[in-house]
């Protein structure tokens, strides 16, 4: 049994989709054009939101800022997204066994990463197992929640 689940809030449930997981904690545009070049490559996008033990336990105590199921419900109002799932389990599970588990029932047809993810390794790993297309998307520099949040903190 995996030790993650994924939690349906805009379920889709086709084979072949581009899979994307992440915190999602502040959408700003380094976000959207991410997720916009990820649909733009043709496949139905959906994406995998962190729970909040997870991301507290990533990015500390005071975040995220967002509840899981607010971010989620925001990434589901994008055009261009076609389903949503919450990602709960044990902060540790980020392996590859950690997410061949959760996404074989999904059967994707490609997972997608940003350059520097520090999970990309086990992503790679992940769909290589899956059949599906590893796609290592640029980072938009300079956009980041952690950076909105340190520049709100310093007022």
């Amino acid at each position: 049994m995996s030790s993650l689940e994924a939690v349906w809030v805009q379920p889709y449930d086709r084979p072949g989709a581009a899979v994307v997981t992440g915190v999602f904690d502040i959408l700003h545009v380094g976000h959207v054009r991410y997720l916009g070049a990820v649909a733009a490559r043709g496949l139905p996008l959906v994406v995998g939101v962190e729970d909040d033990p997870r991301v507290r336990a990533w990015k500390g105590p005071t975040r995220p800022v967002n509840p899981a199921a607010e971010r989620a419900e925001v990434l589901a109002a994008l055009r261009f997204v076609t389903g949503v799932f919450i990602v709960a389990g044990p902060p540790e599970a980020h392996g590859p066994e950690d997410y061949i588990d959760l996404l074989a029932p999904m059967r994707p047809g490609a997972l997608a990463h940003t350059a520097g993810d520090p999970h990309a390794g086990a992503r790679a790993a992940a769909a290589a197992i899956l059949g599906a297309e590893c796609w290592e998307m640029d980072a938009i520099p300079g956009r980041s929640t952690t950076r909105i949040v340190n520049a709100a903190s310093k007022g």
